[in-house]
């Protein structure tokens, strides 16, 4: 049994990793300090999977809880499905002493979370993630947020959670894809700031999972405490994003977020070392562990000029520079707004053959 802390400006929460604490949902709520209705969101998927076990543990620790569904998918994070998720609670009666469960990957934590920050003025909200991605990043730090048909996530708040449960368990159902897609973040986690992390991945590959889990969100927590409402050094944690949100970009989405950001840690490394920033033996190590875990690492049919223009609109940019974050070694990296626009196509025409 592993449990974090976070603290942040406003206060602290703990984050719970353990197998089975899922099913201890209700006594964890319960020592936070929750004396109301919980209502549990998810969508039809995970609540097949999961809702019995999450609302059997309210249940035994005699916590009244409601579920509240919402579709599957990142095109339902709309105001739409935020009004319709008022409606279920205002029917299932939650008042102020009462709390959000977000049960689900990062689309219904978002989603939920939005919720609780603007229900009744905000209401405690409890992150349960059920995806690798949203285990290790996004439950954690407190950016919940909806999409708007001109912009991802451009309605949104900083709300913290009052408790993550993280339960490695609920990993064994997920598909490849999302394997995938939450691997490449635990891989920049690696690079980021836990060289014993990458080098656990590449010696075990995923055998110690809760280690593995345990140590990704220490560097999420650690950089997020430091910088609670990104402006400063959370920005590390876009490594390879610049990148890899171009990549999303030409394909039309087709290129799942996950593997985008495989090739965007290999872009971001292969920058570094045409810059005299870090060894071809770090770009090296990165390709290696990533083609380890089926995650691609070359964007092929894709016209580098175009991906180009697409980094143009990046939310990153200071004014008309590009802020990259490049590795110097594994474990250390630095934020950067003066990589040569010649370094920058050369990248991009060696991943796009």
């Amino acid at each position: 049994m592993s449990i974090l802390t976070v603290t942040h400006p406003t206060g602290q929460y703990p984050v719970h990793i353990w197998r089975g604490a899922l099913a201890h949902a209700g006594e964890l709520v319960r020592g936070i300090g929750v004396t109301g209705k919980v209502a549990v969101i998810t969508n039809p998927t995970i609540a097949a999977l999961y809702g019995d076990v999450v609302m059997s543990g309210l249940e035994a620790a005699e916590v009244a809880a409601v579920q509240c569904t919402m579709p599957d998918g990142e095109e339902y994070k709309t105001l739409d499905t935020v009004r319709a998720l008022y409606d279920q609670l205002i029917d299932g009666q939650l008042d102020r002493n009462g709390a959000v469960l977000a049960l689900g990957g990062g689309v219904v934590g978002d989603v939920a979370g939005f919720v609780a920050a603007t229900y009744l003025r905000g209401i405690a909200l409890v992150q349960a993630p059920t995806t690798l991605l949203a285990m290790i990043d996004s439950s954690l730090g407190g950016k919940v947020a909806v999409d708007h048909p001109r912009g991802k996530n451009l309605i949104g708040a900083f709300y913290q959670p009052r408790l993550v449960i993280a339960d490695p368990d609920v990993l064994r159902t997920l598909p490849p894809a999302e394997w995938r897609a939450g691997l490449a973040e635990v891989v920049k986690h690696g690079i980021i700031a836990a060289p014993k992390l990458f080098a656990l991945l590449e010696q075990h590959g995923l055998e110690p999972l809760d280690a593995i889990v345990e140590q990704a969100v220490a560097v999420k927590v650690e950089i997020i405490q430091g910088d609670p409402y990104e402006q400063g050094r959370r920005a590390v944690l876009n490594l390879g994003h610049t990148f890899a949100h171009a990549f999303e970009t030409v394909s039309d989405y087709r290129l799942r977020h996950g593997e985008a950001v495989g090739i965007g840690l290999i872009a971001a490394a292969r920058t570094a070392v045409a810059m005299g920033l870090c060894r071809p033996e770090v770009e090296r190590r990165i390709a290696d562990l990533l083609s380890r875990f089926d995650i691609p690492t070359r964007l092929g049919g894709y016209d580098p000029v175009a991906i180009r223009a697409a980094m143009s609109t990046d939310k990153k940019r200071r004014g008309s520079r590009l802020r990259f974050i490049l590795p110097e070694d594994i474990g250390r990296v630095t934020i950067r707004d003066d990589v040569p626009e010649g370094v920058i196509l050369e990248v991009l025409g060696s991943l796009t053959p």
